[in-house]
């Protein structure tokens, strides 16, 4: 098993394989729909010689678990920016040895991992993006609304920008932009100007008083059937402390450039802001740019890829019963058809 940190990650150092027990990985992560991602992926990786597989938000690494075991002639390549989460992957996929090569980085870096590995093309990619079911669980790191710990956020502990920078310093415009676009919140007008109230007379720190502040700050009315108060603005703070969308725009482009030819991208989005994007992107990857009524279409103007999923797909109410977690999930997956003009 190689343990990688490709050119240009600000962390500190290789990834320690030892931490950790495949038992405790497993226990503690159940993959969002797992059957249906092996399935989907099968025609790439069941191609004659080597293929390879590339997982860019690694977690636990349950869905690679059951890719390597599927396709013995598959490799990984496993990429989070977390070091706990892939201190918990090693130790699960120790057992498939060297077609396992896991880097620390972000998955918009995929370019320069596989660039590092010697690798031209992949066969399948998978992007399952949002929170692990470690950074959820794990109630010191701030992610949930739910536990009083400090208003931390990161997916990388090494990067300096936390939540709680986030709250005490930006202005109130700022924290309105934040919460409207990407927690879609229809206060935050109201929730930023509280929270530069509050900070006024005591600085952030843990989440159980930003979660008193922003309930204090919705309308009782407006509560109804919106969920946990707290909800929108946790999810905007988060994303805005790791960059998610940003990194997510960078990483779908620089994914479908990968693929060979028969090879598919799959992407498990939870909330609107990602999956629009993928979706968007998805419909002109597999669109001709030819203008319409030409009657032939020049071959340089055809679709590169083509849509495996018609919509989005949703995990099954079986696996929602088991897995609360998974309810949001929503599946696109999209395959190469023709190289680049």
């Amino acid at each position: 098993m190689e343990m990688a940190q490709p050119p240009g990650h600000t962390g500190a150092a290789p990834v320690d394989p030892l931490p950790g027990s495949s038992d405790d990985a497993a226990r503690r992560h159940i993959p969002v729909m797992r059957d249906r991602i092996v399935s989907v992926l099968a025609e790439p990786l069941s191609r004659p010689g080597l293929t390879t597989y590339v997982d860019g938000t690694l977690g636990m690494g349950g869905h690679a678990q059951a890719i390597l075991s599927a396709h013995p002639g598959a490799r990984l390549v496993g990429i989070d920016r977390d070091p706990e989460a892939l201190r918990l992957a090693a130790a699960r996929l120790a057992g498939f040895g060297d077609r396992v090569h896991l880097a620390r980085a972000v998955f918009d870096e995929l370019p320069r991992v596989l660039d590092r590995l010697g690798i031209a093309q992949v066969d399948a990619i998978l992007l399952d993006l949002g929170l692990s079911s470690l950074q959820i669980d794990e109630t010191g790191r701030g992610f949930s609304y739910m536990s009083d710990s400090p208003l931390d956020m990161r997916m990388d502990p090494d990067q300096p920008l936390t939540a709680a920078q986030i709250l005490n310093e930006r202005p109130a415009s700022e924290l309105t932009r934040i919460f409207r676009t990407y927690g879609e919140e229809p206060f935050a007008q109201r929730i930023a100007g509280r929270i530069v109230a509050a900070r006024g007379e005591e600085p952030f720190v843990n989440a159980a008083r930003l979660v008193e502040v922003i309930s204090a700050a919705i309308p009782m009315a407006a509560r109804k059937g919106r969920g946990h108060p707290a909800k929108r603005v946790f999810q905007a703070l988060r994303i805005e402390v790791n960059g998610e969308l940003d990194a997510l725009r960078r990483a779908l482009p620089a994914a479908l450039d990968a693929l060979s030819v028969g090879g598919r991208l799959a992407v498990l989005a939870y909330h609107s802001l990602e999956d629009r994007m993928v979706k968007q992107l998805f419909a002109a990857a597999s669109s001709d740019t030819a203008p319409a009524g030409l009657p032939v279409v020049p071959e340089s103007m055809r679709a590169r890829f083509r849509l495996v999923t018609r919509g989005a797909e949703r995990p099954e109410a079986d696996e929602v019963s088991v897995n609360p977690r998974s309810a949001s999930a929503r599946l696109r997956v999209i395959e190469r058809v023709r190289e680049a003009a």
